[in-house]
């Protein structure tokens, strides 16, 4: 029965895993046809990321060589097995607690994978709301959370902003959206198309905003920036709801998510140019593995530092790693090592190369980082 059981789950798995590296076309012909389709038919008097369908990059790229069936069979073969987990990766529930309380002002938290709480300007945001334990369209198999959540979302403190990068498992978690408490106090910013799912789930201030829109919320103003990446939730959302990078400008700081992007030699650099620095930059540094498939959607450690640099960001801070098994080939702990070794090359010092364990909060008031 149990050998059964493993049978079904992977081939439940095969069919419907959609985590960060969405959904495959049936051929790489068929990409080719579908993104220059998509990229024929732009809206009129509409930016040149809106398409008849739905979205696509600006300045367009050409979708990656489609996935197919063998690397989905590594993604659910790999998520039965849980990495070693080098020790202090996860704080305890009383350690992230404890720091939590005594990292006064505004701070930050990582909360594993792209979820941070981020307290700035008297208010705590949380991005991209993954805190459960499968990255899944089921509840019970796909990409799954290897380690502990050091802080539950029962004691969590009371959010007052969500922010979303892109509609996939690992960034937006059914589970963990209708688990929040006080929704209709949480002000949610969203890409477009995505407000329903927040509204569905008894949320009532949700905003969409598109690439260059921004909103304030008492001291913060939060602003959708353009990325490279995708979305999909099923077989048949492909790009219909949009993908973005986020400025977070406080009273005192500025900083900008990235939830997850391929590189772009000009679009981060305008972001650069247009907000002059940022003091902390949240960059994705894992699942970039095997390169000729993920290049377009995710980059890899030493192009996170780039576009670090090209935002002109102070300060680096590792997300997108250490949490979920199966989502790439790479060995689960490589990024923040390639991650630390170009940011040192680039300039960074090591004090403004962030690898935070997970549940662990520095401030970001003073230069003092509390350590444990």
């Amino acid at each position: 029965m149990k050998c059964l059981e493993l049978i079904v789950g992977i081939l439940m798995i095969v069919i419907l895993l959609s985590a960060c590296n969405a959904v495959s076309s049936q051929s790489h012909v068929h990409e080719a046809m579908y993104n220059k389709a998509m990229n024929e038919t732009p809206m009129k008097n509409k930016p040149n990321h809106h398409t008849e369908k739905g979205f696509q990059n600006d300045p367009f790229v050409e979708t990656a060589a489609a996935k197919g069936p063998r690397f989905y069979l590594r993604r659910a073969w790999d998520s039965l097995f849980v990495p070693d987990v080098p020790d202090g990766h996860v704080l305890s529930e009383i350690e992230s607690a404890q720091l939590l309380k005594n990292v006064a002002g505004e701070r930050i938290t990582w909360l594993g994978h792209a979820s941070f709480l981020i307290r700035i300007s008297g208010m705590n945001v949380l991005t991209d709301p993954f805190l459960t334990d499968y990255a899944s369209p089921v509840p019970f198999a796909g990409p799954r959370r290897f380690v502990g959540d050091a802080i539950p979302i029962n004691e969590l403190p009371p959010i007052d902003v969500v922010i979303v990068s892109h509609n996939h498992y690992d960034h937006l978690d059914d589970k963990t959206v209708r688990s929040l408490p006080n929704k209709e106090n949480i002000n949610v910013f969203v890409p477009l198309g995505l407000k329903s799912f927040f509204t569905q789930r008894g949320y009532s201030k949700v905003t969409e905003l598109d690439w260059g829109e921004s909103k304030a919320i008492g001291k913060l103003k939060f602003t959708a920036l353009s990325a490279v990446h995708d979305s999909a939730r099923s077989v048949n959302d492909k790009d219909k709801t949009l993908w973005s990078s986020w400025a977070i400008e406080g009273q005192e700081k500025k900083v900008f998510f990235v939830g997850d992007s391929g590189y772009s030699d000009t679009i981060y650099k305008k972001i650069g140019e247009q907000f002059g620095s940022f003091d902390y930059a949240i960059l994705p540094i894992g699942a970039y593995e095997p390169r000729e498939l993920l290049w377009m959607s995710h980059v890899t450690p030493e192009e996170a530092v780039a576009i670090g640099l090209d935002v002109k960001a102070k300060a680096l801070i590792a997300s997108h790693w250490g949490t979920l098994s199966s989502l790439s080939d790479e060995p689960p702990f490589e990024p923040p090592i390639r991650f630390k070794a170009s940011g040192i090359e680039g300039g960074f010092s090591e004090n403004d190369i962030w690898v935070m364990k997970i549940g662990e909060s520095r401030s970001i008031s003073t230069s003092v980082k509390p350590t444990l």
